[in-house]
């Protein structure tokens, strides 16, 4: 029996792009929200990133979606927007404040039309003399310290993962679903504007507030050599047959546990983790030739025999094929044109949709059956077609170009 996510009923419209609003989507779609994704004719920018066609982000955070394609420059496609804006629950986007004023999504002009919509507008910045201008995931990482550490070959360098826009998508929905549990709330809770900048301002507390500390204590401020943790004997080390072995030690405790299971002795001189930072290249050594002496398959059961934290080090392509992922499964099967992919689910199984999700919508998929359920007859939905007012998809073209040469672009 299929259980129904917590939000089934509730429609939510997206207008996204790249990875913040759209995550933010998956993640209600997943609870069981309707997305209605609003893309302009050209489609959204992940549509066209690999080989013409889907990246990777499309297909991870749109499956289940429905897309429907207007052009809101159109007047047609507008009264449309404002038909749909009338009846829906949510209005969650992440365009430019200009585009946002342009295209007339903000919260003033869809409280006008559905007084109880709770809307939600991811910016570059929050509130204050930046507001207008516009800001992606690496430039908030630029700002808020996190890039200052992460170097490649001594330069600043943007972290792989667009952590930050995927936080910012996780912040709406809380935000989101504090407004819709506050039924009757005030236009403070269902008018959500705040940034990309923000978010990384909060995610940086812990490192911001520890240079403010070691200022204190040191007399200067002083931030971390690296993104890695200043400790010896924590990260990744290399085992004799070349696989790779993430190592946490974060006490003295964890360190004996660590000799023990490698079998080497804890010297008495390097028993305190003060003790350690001060020999760091010899307990570096220390850990990197005892990690070298073993294979991981034996290297891994000492560890977990003695309690130590870790694991080991994967490339992307065998992540899903971990058992930890797959007993009991933790993505879905997402068909997609002439392809199957495997895409992790939302987490927190208690709260998810559990109804299989559809693969990602072809570019205006849903165009005519979601502007059929607005009202509109056949042939005014022919009429805005035609009139370039809508797009309704095409299912006759590739998504993707066949492969030359292993070139992706």
């Amino acid at each position: 029996m299929f259980q129904k996510g917590v939000l089934a009923g509730r429609r939510v419209i997206e207008l996204g792009s790249m990875i913040a609003a759209p995550f933010a989507t998956h993640i209600l779609d997943e609870l069981g929200a309707e997305v209605i994704k609003i893309e302009p004719p050209e489609g959204e920018t992940t549509r066209h990133l690999v080989r013409g066609g889907p990246s990777g982000t499309f297909i991870a955070y749109n499956r289940g979606k429905k897309s429907l394609c207007l052009n809101l420059q159109a007047e047609d496609g507008q009264a449309a927007f404002r038909r749909l804006v009338a009846g829906a629950d949510v209005v969650l986007h992440n365009l430019s404040p200009g585009a946002a004023r342009k295209l007339g999504v903000t919260y003033e002009a869809c409280a006008a039309l559905n007084p109880k919509i709770v809307f939600c507008h991811i910016r570059g910045y929050g509130a204050g003399p930046m507001q207008e201008e516009i800001a992606s995931n690496p430039i908030a990482e630029a700002a808020t310290g996190v890039m200052f550490s992460n170097r490649v070959n001594g330069r600043p360098s943007r972290l792989g993962p667009s952590y930050l826009d995927q936080f910012a998508g996780c912040y709406a929905v809380i935000a989101v679903l504090a407004a819709l549990l506050e039924e009757g709330g005030g236009v403070g809770r269902r008018n959500i504007a705040f940034g990309l900048y923000e978010t990384g301002l909060h995610i940086a507390a812990r490192d911001l507030v520890g240079v403010q500390l070691k200022s204190h204590l040191l007399g200067r401020p002083e931030t971390e050599p690296s993104p890695e943790f200043a400790i010896p004997g924590y990260g990744a080390y290399e085992t004799r047959e070349g696989r790779w072995v993430y190592i946490v030690m974060l006490s003295d405790e964890h360190w004996r546990r660590f000799c023990r299971a490698v079998e080497v002795e804890a010297d008495a001189d390097l028993a305190t983790l003060r003790d350690r930072r001060r020999s760091r290249d010899r307990v570096e050594a220390l850990v990197r030739d005892a990690v070298r002496r073993w294979d991981y398959g034996a290297l891994s059961e000492a560890l977990s025999a003695a309690g130590v934290g870790h694991t080991e080090v994967l490339s992307a392509d065998r992540v899903l094929e971990a058992p930890q992922a797959r007993e009991p499964r933790k993505f879905s099967d997402v068909p997609f044109a002439d392809y199957g992919f495997q895409a992790p689910d939302f987490p927190v199984p208690a709260c998810r949709d559990t109804e299989p999700f559809g693969p990602p919508p072809r570019l205006g998929e849903q165009t005519r059956e979601v502007l059929a359920g607005l009202g509109y007859g056949a042939a005014q939905i022919d009429a805005m077609i035609a009139a370039g007012a809508a797009v309704a998809a095409r299912t006759d073209t590739p998504l993707w170009a066949k492969a030359t040469g292993g070139d992706l672009s």
